[in-house]
């Protein structure tokens, strides 16, 4: 499956479209990587817990739009794009969406 940002993939037609396909996450902070992070506030420093954490619910919500695509019949996504939101306190999603699309 070839996932990009860009409207069109160098060397490769579009022959055809299946629309907007998303995946989501819902991730909770960790109470351990709360303290650590208090202290990376203080001190000054990567908050790694954290980026370990978005790392993680970005590749968990690309599998899951590359499912959705896939069950389409799609193998390429274009115009891939992410987007934030809280939830809930301590809790926030990482939504990705893009277009399935038939390439050869």
């Amino acid at each position: 499956m070839i996932v990009t940002n860009i409207e069109n993939i160098p060397n490769k037609e579009i022959i055809e479209h299946f629309g907007v396909v998303s995946g989501s996450t819902v991730r909770a902070k960790h109470v351990g990587r709360d303290i650590a992070a208090s202290f990376k506030n203080i001190f000054g420093g990567e908050l790694k817990g954290y980026t370990e954490l978005l790392s993680e619910s970005r590749d968990e919500a690309i599998n899951r739009m590359k499912e959705q695509a896939k069950s389409l019949g799609a193998n390429a996504i274009v115009n891939v794009r992410f987007s934030t939101s809280s939830v809930a306190a301590g809790a926030a999603e990482l939504y990705v969406y893009g277009t399935a699309v038939k390439v050869r």
